[in-house]
């Protein structure tokens, strides 16, 4: 593979930054659980990536590589996800009859979120065309270098299956399931400090 450029994006990167996500998780089966039809997710999605991953643009967490074909949005140690946008997000735009499934999710993924210094990992994507080619593994191995300078552990959630082997790969391991009703479950996975 030739050398791909790993980049730190600024808060004016943020729409190409979320479009690139907006791509990956087209098919994820969470979040397509909670936006099903295609021009709810393509309207709200975006909405909620930048709800869960804004404190990472307000923080300059967030990373790309080889011109935004790859883009993860970290939160550092000592900042969290915005809550009440999350929230808000989800109750106007996810249909009403899901509110109680997802909020269960929800209170579920909070209740197995760390209470110890860690960064954390809301969203790592790859566009679509450009998968298989290692973009996503060469994208956390960097963002984690910049982790591991810290010595500090790592946290995700991952609301698809196909990518918990990926993530074991990379040190990370499974440390609880949040799952309710009719909504997909999504999976804790903690990385210890090097």
């Amino acid at each position: 593979m030739s050398t791909l450029s790993f980049a730190p994006a600024c808060q004016s990167d943020q729409p190409r930054v979320i479009a690139t996500l907006v791509s990956a998780f087209i098919d994820d089966p969470v979040e397509r659980w909670l936006f099903p039809e295609p021009q709810q997710y393509l309207t709200h999605f975006p909405r909620f990536v930048a709800a869960f991953g804004g404190e990472a643009s307000i923080r300059g967490t967030v990373w790309t590589l080889d011109e935004f074909a790859a883009a993860a949005m970290w939160i550092p140690p000592g900042a969290e996800p915005n809550s009440d946008a999350i929230s808000a997000v989800l109750t106007e735009c996810v249909a009403p009859n899901q509110h109680g499934d997802t909020f269960a999710v929800l209170e579920q993924m909070e209740r197995l979120h760390p209470a110890y210094e860690h960064w954390y990992l809301p969203w790592l994507g790859v566009d679509p065309p450009r998968r298989g080619a290692g973009l996503g593994g060469a994208l956390l191995a960097q963002c984690l270098a910049i982790v591991d300078a810290d010595h500090l552990p790592a946290f995700l959630e991952t609301p698809n299956p196909r990518t918990i082997s990926f993530y074991e790969r990379h040190g990370f391991e499974v440390t609880g399931v949040a799952q309710a009703g009719a909504c997909p479950p999504v999976t804790s996975m903690d990385r210890t400090a090097r």
